[in-house]
């Protein structure tokens, strides 16, 4: 069974899984919310909320990044499946698969974003979530809710790292605000 990460949390992927990992999916999925209109009728906003993967080094030193202006990283190892401006549909909206063992080995740690890239703020956001599984059982190994309804547009939403020769994942829930990952660097790099 999946757990439900708090924010500051910090857990062992492979001990969670109960197996090796060599890769796994971030998953960003969220509902715009449903406002009560003419006649009684719910309407809902396209919301575009973007997941981002950000590649440090151990120096802080941003190596290469995975959005949807860039699908892939250079070296192969991240891909994103690719932008989803509506929220609509269930589950996953977004999803970043990250191949563990072909990270290369001077990547210490994986940031990932959410950014609402219309510029509405979280409080027309539900449902919205990160989940990490691995991606050859679909096993869902850790979730973070996001729905923390407020004004901000934007959050660090986790990291994966490596500590002694194994990957961890960090809850970090850190709110800000901005359309893309870039305007989150100040608040980013503390996390690294």
């Amino acid at each position: 069974m999946a757990i439900n990460l708090q924010k500051g949390q910090k857990i062992s992927l492979e001990k969670e899984a109960g197996t090796s990992l060599s890769s796994v999916v971030m998953g960003l999925g969220w509902d715009a919310v449903k406002k009560k209109g003419f006649f009684g009728l719910f309407s809902s906003a396209e919301i575009d909320l973007d997941a981002s993967c950000l590649m440090f080094d151990e120096n802080k030193n941003l190596l290469d990044v995975v959005w949807f202006r860039q699908l892939k990283s250079r070296d192969g190892s991240i891909i994103h499946t690719g932008d989803n401006r509506t929220g609509d549909g269930e589950g996953d909206d977004e999803q970043i698969i990250v191949a563990l063992n072909q990270v290369p080995a001077n990547v210490k740690s994986l940031i990932f974003t959410v950014n609402s890239f219309t510029g509405q703020n979280f409080s027309q956001v539900e449902n919205a979530f990160c989940r990490l599984c691995d991606q050859s059982t679909g096993k869902e190994i850790a979730r973070y809710e996001l729905s923390v309804q407020g004004n901000h547009s934007a959050q660090i939403m986790a990291k994966v790292y490596r500590h002694d020769n194994e990957w961890k994942m960090h809850a970090i829930g850190e709110n800000g605000a901005g359309r893309t990952f870039n305007d989150l660097m100040p608040q980013i790099l503390p996390h690294v």
